[in-house]
């Protein structure tokens, strides 16, 4: 970028309305950055050089229909193409807070991009739009222009203002595109502090399930379950141990062989003694 053009009418009177939100801009630029705003006669402007870029930045000083000329005599003294001038103006199809840069298009019935245009020979050239809203009556949009916005719309344009100057050095290092996709892409809310995921708190887990309880017995069964739990266990009856019978010998005791014929006796002869 070589020359940035901030559109206004000069004078005291002019110096607070609308149509001269391109002089507010520039003016603040300037500020910021400390580059001096001098008359110049010969370009019928107050010019001014961004040092570190190299960028002429100027505020026409004829009325908003004449800016063409101003604009014409400085791009054609250091041949500066329409490719590299941007021109900053109020937008009426923006409400009051938008900011927008696009290149060429229409001049959707501005009296100072209609000169400019017609000076230069192009549309082609950059445009950063600072909206101030609509009267929403054509008739009336002269007059709108040309007074002070209330309070609130004021706030709303200088707000635009302020995001626009955020993305100025990238306009004076030639960088558009960047400088569009960041004045376009809206802020992200700032999340409150305690919000985040990090800082939320954890979902207390669900109660463990209690074990469910035994039914409550009467006291008579709590006495028999008692009794039942402490009571001996039988005694098991002791295992009979089998001894095997020794062998009868070849020849057996005499008394048992008394004992033995004497029983038969008795059996065969119940009479006998």
């Amino acid at each position: 970028m070589k020359l940035i053009i901030g559109l206004g009418n000069p004078g005291e009177k002019y110096e607070r309305t609308r149509h001269n939100a391109g002089f507010w801009l520039i003016e603040r630029f300037a500020a910021q950055t400390g580059t001096a705003m001098r008359k110049d006669a010969k370009f019928q402007a107050l010019v001014g050089r961004h040092a570190p870029s190299g960028v002429w930045l100027l505020m026409p000083q004829t009325f908003m229909n004449a800016s063409g000329r101003p604009v014409q005599m400085i791009a054609s003294f250091f041949k500066i193409a329409p490719a590299d001038i941007l021109v900053v103006h109020d937008e009426l199809d923006f409400a009051p807070g938008v900011a927008k840069i696009k290149q060429g298009g229409g001049i959707a019935g501005h009296n100072g991009l209609r000169d400019i245009s017609a000076r230069v020979g192009s549309h082609d050239y950059w445009r950063l739009r600072i909206g101030v809203g609509h009267p929403g009556d054509r008739h009336a949009v002269t007059e709108y222009v040309l007074n002070k916005p209330d309070a609130d719309d004021r706030t709303a344009i200088d707000g635009a203002i302020g995001r626009a100057l955020d993305i100025m050095p990238l306009i004076v290092q030639g960088d558009l595109q960047s400088a569009m996709l960041k004045l376009h892409t809206p802020d992200k809310p700032v999340e409150k502090a305690g919000t985040s995921e990090a800082t939320k708190p954890a979902r207390s887990a669900k109660p463990a399930k209690q074990p469910k309880t035994e039914k409550t017995t009467t006291p008579q069964a709590a006495s028999a379950a008692a009794t039942v739990a402490t009571a001996p266990a039988p005694t098991a009856a002791p295992a009979v141990t089998e001894v095997a019978a020794a062998p009868a010998g070849p020849a057996a005791s005499a008394p048992e062989k008394k004992s033995g014929l004497k029983s038969l006796f008795k059996k065969l002869l119940p009479d006998s003694k």
